[in-house]
């Protein structure tokens, strides 16, 4: 038997599409064909199942081999196989698909979606790294006779007969110059790992050769050739595809460790598990996050039936769950997806609002199940939460009971027990609960200090989404404000109208005003003098909570935001005139004395900042020196 003819095609340029366009990454031919491999696996064994072969199954393994010298990688399966009419059908047919046949065949079928295979397109970008391309298969129908198929890459195909004995299909790639980097033995690993690390049938891929039957020779004797056998690529049933019940928490810890091998032990993780309206597999978990957390992004992996195709999944995974690692598995996602496909396909928007709850409903539990331990790990979680609270408006509305204010004691609080722990004594003559709270308790401690001092409640915001958090949550919660707790002199920052007696007259207010303003010299400094507490510093700088909030907002902003992030600092120096030092430099009879007072007071005001430096630092230590020497 032999039979040539053309392929079934609209245009003689199909190949050339194929090669350029199609995909965007060539090393894509081997998951498409591995893929099919693994489609005609499932669906000798799914007849088998239903009764419709009865013959024996056999080893079910791929094999996935290489020639280095012929230039050419062959993958090589045991399952369906094709008759002429089938390859002429579903092969010299571009476009035309053999699983809308074989489902309507068996539609009444429990699971038919599992075993819906892809012939077409799939299958020819074989060609962008070949110049030729074999098919022998022999088909698992009574009466099948073996069948060899070969194409140049032209329009022209050529049938014969094959001599091929064991059931199933085998691809033959005859790699063109162009594509020679792929005829190597770690490449290919490579690839099949990327791609074929939880196909859901065996892969076998190697350096051990063992010998196995390939027809006969013209004397009628068995003839044997060489594949690369040795080694299992993948895990062809990953946790994901279990029950949880079935699972234990080793089983979860070890498949982080597959997946993320020189990674710390994640914190918990969730099983994801739905066939409706939606179908949708998979294993995420938390790690611990570092405050630099941009590097820990693209660690989901999306896969479609056990196959991989990428690791960009921010349509289907909220952006806030971005930083989780793990496993998402969905048949309702085609294999060569496109992002136009993610951002408006139905099915994704409904996985993405769906582990958004899901998430949600965890944390709630860990939460309500394990309080201890959930502050324990909040440092981890918190990133996740603040970030999921200022994106996503639903989550927002299920975290407010769960997430947690920590204060400098290290004491957590959700947002209500907070409110009710400080309103009684941080509440202002506007009838607002003042929250405190420090970005840098060790820059900050002077101001900590003098909170304390009045028995005041200060929260620890260091994390490097605090400043969007702070903003969000302000906006939320009622009768309350955020104010940083330098942003202003106590008095002022919790005001309850209570005056503070001054020993300063009006004329030495002026007089004192005028001295801080010659020792300071710098116009970003709006010098007033306040009555203080004789315990509170001698110069107090602060910077208003709306300045510092639209400067640390502009980092990530633009536009405005970003000429406001270009503006010089402003800074409110606060002369506490009821400071025995201010006396001092009232009663000073030299003008330079007064100057050098002030200026030694308004330095530790910055040194408390860790805002001296460099000439200004080493001019405040000598002068320190010498007025220590007096």
């Amino acid at each position: 038997m032999q039979e040539k003819g053309t392929i079934s095609i609209n245009t003689e340029n199909i190949f050339p599409i194929i090669k350029k366009f199609l995909y965007s990454d060539h090393e894509i031919f081997l998951r498409e064909l591995v893929s099919n491999a693994v489609d005609a696996t499932q669906k000798i064994k799914r007849l088998a199942t239903l009764g419709e072969y009865q013959g024996e199954l056999g080893d079910l393994t791929i094999n996935v081999s290489f020639d280095e010298k012929k230039k050419t990688i062959t993958i090589e399966d045991r399952g369906l196989g094709m008759t002429a009419e089938e390859i002429k059908k579903y092969i010299n047919q571009i476009a035309f698909s053999g699983a809308t046949e074989f489902v309507e065949k068996f539609k009444d079928a429990k699971d038919a979606n599992e075993i819906i295979g892809k012939f077409g397109l799939g299958f020819y970008s074989a060609f962008m790294v070949s110049n030729k391309v074999e098919i022998k298969s022999l088909s698992y129908q009574k009466g099948a006779k073996a069948v060899h198929w070969e194409c140049d890459g032209s329009t022209e195909f050529e049938i014969s007969a094959a001599t091929k004995k064991q059931r199933g299909s085998e691809i033959i790639l005859h790699i063109n110059k162009d594509s020679k980097e792929f005829v190597d033995k770690f490449r290919i690993q490579g690839i099949l790992d990327k791609y074929a690390k939880f196909m859901p049938v065996p892969i076998k891929f190697g350096t051990k050769s063992e010998s196995i039957e390939d027809g006969k020779d013209k004397e009628g004797k068995a003839k044997y050739k060489s594949i690369d056998v040795d080694n299992i690529v993948n895990n062809s049933n990953p946790i994901w595809t279990k029950t949880p019940t079935d699972l234990k928490d080793e089983d979860y810890k070890n498949f982080y460790r597959e997946l993320y091998p020189f990674s710390e032990e994640p914190l918990f993780w969730i099983h994801l598990n739905v066939d409706y309206p939606f179908n949708l597999t998979g294993v995420l978990y938390f790690p611990k996050i570092k405050n630099d957390f941009e590097v820990q992004k693209n660690k989901i992996q999306l896969y479609s039936r056990q196959v991989f195709i990428t690791d960009e999944v921010k349509d289907i995974v909220p952006e806030f769950l971005m930083l989780l690692h793990g496993v998402i598995d969905s048949p309702d996602i085609p294999l060569n997806v496109s992002r136009s496909y993610l951002q408006s396909d139905s099915s994704v928007k409904k996985i993405n609002s769906y582990i958004t709850k899901k998430v949600a409903d965890k944390l709630a539990e860990l939460f309500k199940k394990d309080r201890q331990s959930f502050e324990q790990k909040w440092s981890d979680i918190g990133i996740f939460v603040k970030y999921g609270m200022i994106s996503e408006e639903k989550f927002y509305e299920k975290a407010k009971d769960f997430a947690l204010f920590e204060n400098i004691e290290g004491k957590h609080f959700t947002f209500k027990e907070y409110a009710d722990h400080i309103k009684e004594n941080q509440t202002d003559k506007d009838k607002k609960v003042v929250h405190l709270y420090t970005t840098d308790a060790a820059k900050q401690d002077a101001y900590i200090q003098t909170a304390k001092n009045r028995g005041y409640d200060v929260l620890k915001l260091e994390g490097v989404l605090d400043s969007h958090f702070i903003n969000h949550v302000e906006s939320k919660l009622e009768n309350s404000s955020m104010q940083r707790v330098d942003a202003d002199i106590l008095d002022k920052l919790i005001n309850k109208e209570e005056k503070k007696e001054t020993v300063l007259s009006d004329k030495e207010k002026e007089d004192i005003k005028a001295v801080f303003e010659k020792a300071i010299s710098d116009k970003n400094v709006t010098v007033n003098v306040e009555s203080l507490s004789t315990d509170d510093m001698p110069v107090i700088l602060t910077m208003p909570e709306f300045m510092r909030r639209m400067k640390e907002m502009s980092k990530t902003g633009g536009g405005g935001m970003m000429m406001m992030g270009n503006m010089p600092d402003h800074f409110t120096a606060s002369i506490n005139g009821n400071h025995s030092i201010i006396n001092k430099i009232l009663k000073a009879k030299k003008e330079k004395d007064k100057t050098t007072y002030a200026k030694q007071a308004y330095d530790l005001a910055l040194l408390s900042q860790n805002m001296l430096s460099g000439s200004d630092l080493t001019s405040f230590i000598k002068r320190s020196v010498e007025l220590a020497s007096d």
